[in-house]
């Protein structure tokens, strides 16, 4: 079974030249931290500490919040062990720079050349490799199965997508999931997958989301927050949040506003953007559309008279949850896959989203059957849904307990993950030397 494997390490070897490019392209764009660029050639930023050291790798922000429970859970049953956390974006590191327990740390992943590959590993020699969800980089995994270092994939999510291109390029496949020696499926569809694509020792032990803790929050944020919208002359304004939205849902929950405003005066749309950083572009975009419109991140105060509030802050989104009784879950009516729908779940929110839920579609699957959340397939039953929960809060308090029951139901998933995992963190080093 021949696989693409050799042909990629080759390219990489050679593309150095377009890798430093492209690293001072996204330097230009703000995707990268000036202070930190070498890690992403693998030079390290700090010295590895003595001992066990487990490495944890996930893509992003996403990764990065389902990670802290098992960090947590991970340091609790290795108390000799530190962890090595790994993300390719800035987000994630701002996100897990103020949440990371005592023996822990962040470090940007190589890019995934060869040589940058081999300074990464050398230098921090983990004991035991954990992989989240679904980023796989060919070089980086193989080096790692070539030092004989423990390696299991948690979480695993594909795509149907995703499911669909491995399938046409099998070997590699095959080569690249035989790296791990223990994969652990979100759910029993990805468990199938996961075998038909040769992956080994496959189990199913939930979704990790499930236990992450609730989003935190700045307690004074929230009562300012709550007094600055109220209503002329007291009482609460009928509010709803565009969570974590890309580019066209700021313009679907502009839309909605302006449907829904004169049925519920007063009306407040607070919109979340997954990258704070279009804030400009989402301003001058919905100023066209004649609404008053607010910015947190300059320290704009509401009035009773606005319409948008953007949140486009770092870290927030648990305050907002707790604001809004009612929140649309972006990603979710593009082409992006959908976001987490636990993190309003645990947070008494109702939930609304659209039809594209694949990244997390067995989470949706399982919210939807329990009566947890809506999903809408268009501009037009969105609107219909807001104004429906707008109007009923009973309703609302109906679909946010069962959303809540859902997310409650499965918190012992990281219990279970580390259950299979302890065979290998038996085996970790108890010295100093590692």
């Amino acid at each position: 079974m021949t696989t693409a494997l050799p042909l990629y390490r080759c390219a990489t070897v050679l593309a150095a030249p377009a890798l430093n490019h492209l690293l001072r392209r996204r330097l230009e764009q703000g995707k990268e931290d000036p202070a930190r660029i070498d890690e992403r050639r693998g030079a390290p930023s700090r010295p590895r500490p003595d001992g066990a050291l487990i490495w944890l790798h996930g893509a992003s922000v996403g990764e990065a919040q389902s990670a802290l429970s098992l960090i947590a859970k991970l340091l609790e049953t290795a108390p000799h062990a530190s962890v090595l956390m790994t993300t390719g974006t800035v987000t994630s590191a701002r996100y897990l720079a103020t949440r990371l327990p005592e023996r822990s740390f962040h470090q940007f992943v190589p890019l995934d050349r060869p040589a940058w590959v081999t300074r990464f590993l050398d230098h921090w020699r983990p004991d035991l490799a954990l992989w989240l969800e679904s980023e796989l980089w060919p070089n980086l995994l193989t080096a790692t199965r070539a030092r004989g270092v423990p390696t299991a994939l948690i979480n695993a999510r594909l795509s149907p997508r995703s499911y669909a291109s491995w399938r046409r390029f099998a070997g590699t496949a095959n080569a690249l999931l035989g790296c791990f020696d223990l994969c652990l499926a979100q759910s029993g569809q990805q468990e199938d997958w996961l075998k038909r694509l040769g992956a080994r020792k496959v189990a199913c032990v939930g979704n990790l989301k499930f236990s992450a803790a609730p989003l935190a929050v700045d307690h004074e944020e929230l009562a300012a927050l709550r007094r600055a919208m109220q209503r002329r002359g007291g009482g609460d304004r009928p509010l709803w949040l565009a969570a974590s939205t890309h580019e066209g849902e700021e313009i679907l929950a502009a839309d909605a506003h302006l449907r829904l405003r004169g049925a519920h005066p007063g009306l407040l749309t607070i919109v979340a953007p997954r990258h704070p950083a279009r804030a400009e572009g989402i301003l001058e975009t919905l100023r066209k559309r004649d609404l008053r419109i607010k910015r947190r991140s300059i320290g704009e105060d509401i009035a009773p008279e606005d319409d948008i509030y953007i949140a486009d802050t770092m870290g927030e989104l648990g305050l907002f949850y707790r604001l809004a009784p009612l929140a649309m879950i972006g990603g979710s009516f593009g082409d992006v896959g959908g976001h987490n729908l636990m993190e309003p779940a645990q947070l008494g929110c109702a939930i609304l989203h659209g039809p594209d839920m694949r990244k997390t579609q067995a989470v949706a699957d399982e919210m939807t059957a329990a009566g947890g959340a809506v999903e809408c397939a268009d501009a037009d039953t969105l609107i219909e849904a807001v104004d429906r929960l707008l109007r009923e809060p009973a309703a609302r308090t109906t679909l946010a307990d069962a959303a809540r029951a859902v997310a409650y139901a499965h918190r012992d998933v990281v219990d279970r993950v580390c259950d299979r995992l302890e065979p290998y963190l038996a085996k970790l080093p108890r010295d100093a030397a590692s």
